[in-house]
């Protein structure tokens, strides 16, 4: 086996899709750094996991938050999993970086 294939293997795949940019504002960007995101959800992932990550958001376009986290915490109320980002593309990072501005733009 590969290494590619084995670390494909190995991950949880965290797939969310919004209906906007709005949507994913409110559920999402008070819990997203350029670091790493709280991301609620039900599936069992233990710390030290490697997960995939797509976010599908509606802006002027439909926009993809793409890459891989590792998962450094785990709560149940509200479920979800604290992921570090380990691997963005640079276009996942410029959706990010517009996300953030537009967050900080709403706190003024």
């Amino acid at each position: 086996m590969s290494d590619d294939s084995r670390r494909t293997e190995d991950r949880v795949t965290i797939n969310q899709e919004f209906e906007s940019f709005d949507a994913f504002i409110e559920e999402y960007v008070t819990n997203l750094s350029r670091s790493g995101a709280f991301l609620k959800t039900r599936a069992p992932v233990a710390v030290g996991a490697k997960v995939n990550l797509r976010f599908t958001v509606l802006h002027d376009e439909m926009e993809f938050i793409e890459g891989v986290g590792e998962v450094v915490r785990v709560q149940d109320d509200p479920p979800g999993v604290g992921v570090v980002f380990t691997e963005l593309s640079p276009a996942s990072q410029a959706v990010l970086d517009r996300l953030l501005a537009r967050r900080d733009q709403r706190g003024k």
